[in-house]
């Protein structure tokens, strides 16, 4: 009975991925679930900002539509951490790299909230030259380089969804949504590729 108890803990944290084996392509975009990741719901005033920055060794963005990478310098690149401005006080902090940032938020001695959202939130890319008409079937924002360049983050609706929207590359975005509403994201963006190819 020990033994079995305590394995229940690791069995505990080990989910399914709601999106697994998904994928939509057509000549113009690829539709696919984007790997794991941790994620963190961060809050903080703005004294605390250069503390947090050095404890996730990567820079809070402080401007609307803002991100910054670790030392990639990009979000796909070496380094596998990013921080996306959502609001005047809050950021996502997602690691790719396998990473935890909780733990890194805990050694910053400044005042802040950090919420592990990892488990809460699944992520789609969105890539091709049909990318940005894909997303603009059901998100409003302008999408044009001009006005939503590589880097740009923004949390703005997908449908009938929430979503944090980050344009990855040119032709390339990151979809992050909530997992109960993660099958209702596909499916539109499935849908919509099919209409736009």
């Amino acid at each position: 009975m020990a033994k079995a108890a305590a394995k229940a803990p690791a069995e505990a944290v080990a989910r399914t991925f709601v999106l697994e084996g998904r994928e939509k392509k057509t000549s113009r975009v690829v539709v696919e679930p984007a790997g794991p990741a941790h994620r963190v719901s961060l809050r903080a005033p703005a004294e605390s900002l250069s503390s947090l920055s050095r404890a996730l060794s990567v820079k809070l963005p402080e401007e609307p539509m803002g991100s910054a990478f670790g030392k990639s310098g990009d979000f796909t690149g070496k380094g596998g951490r990013s921080a996306l401005w959502l609001g005047p006080d809050e950021w996502l902090v997602i690691d790719t790299a396998g990473n935890d940032p909780m733990a890194d938020c805990a050694k910053a001695k400044a005042l802040h909230s950090a919420t592990d959202i990892s488990h809460r939130h699944v992520a789609i890319d969105v890539s091709g030259a049909g990318a940005a008409d894909v997303l603009n079937a059901g998100c409003p924002r302008d999408l044009s380089l001009a006005a939503f360049p590589v880097g740009a983050a923004a949390r703005t609706v997908l449908g009938k969804v929430e979503i944090v929207l980050l344009r990855t590359g040119e032709d390339a975005f990151r979809v992050e949504c909530w997992r109960s509403f993660s099958d209702y994201a596909f499916t539109f963006l499935a849908e919509a590729a099919r209409d736009v190819s």
